[in-house]
């Protein structure tokens, strides 16, 4: 059986330097794979974020350095007028298209765009109303947090809360329902949700061992708009995480995974 083990390095900018309403941060990280019985490699990954903001608006630009060529990654802008927000995606991204059996898109999307949306309180309920004609309901009773959004593709109901120590949440998507439950067990963060996938994390923040078992995805045919998907049986992970006095953080990751 081929085993997977990967290091990873990781520094982030934990504080931010502003400058006139100017935040800059920035996150790097060095990965090793042994990649089972294949050739080892190491990758590398460095991002900028750049956040500027003045009154009720704020413009984000984010980019990716570790190229010859840096590339940008994300650029919004998003203002405040009384009750109405202005939202414009201005980044166009150059979507993954291969046909390499995990479904993506046949042809890149257009992700760009302004979106216009209006809250107006009505009791203890939001209702919203954006551009492109959804409605949505959202607000917490009981403690409990739902939200429904009717739109020309099928409608979404979210609702979330925490009962007797249990973090629950449950959404229905055009008919389809998927949930997740939290809860902590003698000091044990478990984490369970409806593909079958289970998570236990161990040990105190900063010093932490997850082990998960990752749900079997089934083998679902290309369609007009996206590549077919290939069949992967289930598998489990243990990831070891550990904060470094440098301001670092060292991960080592196993996963049972055949690949």
């Amino acid at each position: 059986m081929k085993k997977l083990i990967a290091l990873f390095a990781v520094s982030t900018l934990a504080s931010t330097a502003a400058t006139a309403g100017i935040a800059l941060s920035g996150a790097a990280s060095v990965s090793y794979d042994d990649n089972g019985s294949a050739a080892s490699a190491t990758t590398y990954d460095a991002d900028i974020t750049l956040v500027g903001t003045a009154g009720g608006t704020t413009f984000t630009y984010s980019m990716d350095v570790d190229r010859a060529s840096p590339a940008t990654t994300a650029a919004d802008m998003a203002t405040t007028i009384g009750p109405v927000t202005i939202a414009a995606d201005m980044h166009q991204v150059d979507e993954d298209n291969n046909d390499d059996g995990d479904g993506d898109a046949i042809l890149d999307s257009d992700d760009t765009g302004v979106t216009i949306s209006l809250d107006a309180p009505i009791g203890d309920a939001t209702v919203g109303l954006d551009n492109s004609g959804n409605v949505t309901v959202s607000g917490t009773w009981s403690g409990i947090t739902v939200s429904h959004t009717g739109k020309k593709a099928g409608d979404t109901t979210t609702a979330a809360g925490s009962i007797a120590g249990m973090d629950i949440s449950v959404t229905n998507k055009a008919g389809a329902t998927t949930w997740s439950l939290g809860t902590t067990v003698s000091g044990v963060d478990l984490t369970l949700n409806s593909d079958q996938a289970i998570t236990a994390a161990f040990g105190l923040t900063g010093n932490t061992m997850t082990v998960s078992h990752i749900a079997a995805v089934a083998e679902a045919t290309s369609t007009a708009t996206t590549h077919s998907v290939s069949a992967v049986k289930a598998y489990s992970t243990v990831a070891i995480s550990r904060d470094l006095t440098s301001g670092a953080a060292l991960s080592a990751t196993y996963s049972s995974l055949e690949y």
